[in-house]
């Protein structure tokens, strides 16, 4: 008999991204009811979200509760707490906030996969106060209260969980430095079949991303523009008018582009260009596989999806300098890199292969409750790449 399941995900606004796309997959290898602090239906139509049962918190009905989730943030961990997930045997959340958080009695099973631990309350916080401007003064000082709280409550609720899954080694490091608590690496899927790698390259580089200061845009924008390299930059976000106002005339800003659109530039772009320290990164894995060379920050999730010298080239520094220094190493080289080689590797992180890693995850776990085994000793055991 099946067990009684129900998803957790911080939120569901602001678009189909990567933690979505988890849990989109997830919901392919068993559909359950999702809950959530805020859906925002609009962004999920098309998508293999659209017709999920979902769940919100009361950030739903609150002024631009929708619209500006994110300035409710201090609520959530109360919010998370209010919903009642007696009636279900095993939970799933899909976290980079507050979803871990969730109470469950002893005779549930919880698995949480975590894209990141709270990256403002912990790795960012120092980063995420210069940026937001919250280095002094009363609201530097409220934000600081706030977030210690926040670090204190997501530490507490480690012990909800029964087993911890992490989007790549680098996080499950992180999980381990924060929690003390292992990890089993699941690595995102990814939609390889959208692009083609067969197409020949041209002379452009390509950048794409959310427009957010970690993302780095002004600094590719910068180095490309110091440079005179023709690069094509996809996205938007906060920092855009930002990007603008740094972009040389040998820099086009495309916006938001419809897939096909971003799959067509990725098969015929030079190199891919990326300068963020991500957690995994699923865009640099979709460069790939359309056949594009990486050129990408050594640091992170990027050193697990990218092999220097066969589908990419790192660059140690987050500053021009080092970035100009590493296209420079690519272009010597450029024609020792193959496409049908740069799509094999990315080939790996199929979503099927993620379906039947999360499945044997997902089985083994409860085999081990009904057992009275411990689970996270079980999945900890598992063999996925055998799978």
């Amino acid at each position: 008999m099946m067990n009684k399941t129900a998803y957790i995900q911080d939120w569901l606004a602001g678009g189909f991204a990567g933690s979505e796309k988890v849990l989109a997959e997830m919901m392919t290898t068993r559909r359950a009811p999702i809950y959530t602090m805020v859906y925002k239906s609009e962004d999920f139509r098309g998508t293999p979200l659209e017709s999920a049962k979902v769940y919100t918190s009361n950030i739903q009905k609150w002024p631009k509760g929708i619209s500006n989730y994110r300035n409710y943030l201090p609520f959530m961990p109360y919010m998370i707490e209010q919903f009642d997930l007696t009636e279900y045997d095993t939970i799933i959340s899909s976290s980079h906030a507050v979803a871990k958080g969730v109470l469950v009695g002893a005779g549930q099973l919880h698995i949480s996969y975590i894209h990141s631990p709270i990256r403002y309350a912990w790795d960012l916080y120092q980063q995420y106060l210069r940026e937001a401007n919250l280095t002094s003064g009363i609201k530097a000082v409220l934000a600081k209260i706030v977030l210690h709280y926040i670090r204190l409550w997501d530490h507490s609720t480690a012990n909800r969980v029964d087993v911890f899954l992490a989007n790549s080694q680098y996080v499950a490091t992180r999980i381990w430095r924060t929690y003390r608590r292992p990890a089993k690496v699941l690595y995102p899927p990814v939609d390889v079949d959208r692009f083609d790698s067969a197409r020949p390259r041209e002379d452009f580089y390509l950048t794409m991303s959310r427009f957010v200061p970690y993302k780095k845009i002004d600094l590719i924008v910068e180095a490309f523009t110091k440079s005179g390299k023709p690069l094509v930059v996809i996205g938007g976000g906060p920092d855009f008018e930002k990007v603008k106002s740094l972009a040389g005339s040998n820099v086009h800003l495309l916006g938001r582009l419809p897939d096909a659109e971003v799959a067509d530039y990725m098969a015929r772009c030079k190199a891919f260009v990326f300068a963020a320290d991500e957690d995994f990164g699923i865009i640099p894995v979709e460069a790939q596989a359309a056949g594009a060379p990486v050129i990408a920050y050594g640091k992170g999730g990027n050193l697990e999806t990218v092999v220097a010298d066969v589908t990419g080239v790192f660059f140690g520094q987050q500053n021009v300098e080092s970035l100009e220094r590493a296209v420079q190493i690519f272009e010597s080289k450029a024609h020792t890199f193959n496409a049908a080689t740069i799509r094999q590797h990315a080939e790996q992180f199929r979503p099927e292969r993620f379906r039947a890693q999360f499945e044997a995850i997902l089985n083994t776990a409860e085999e081990a409750k009904r057992q009275g085994a411990d689970p996270e000793h079980a999945v900890m055991s598992l063999k996925l790449e055998q799978l």
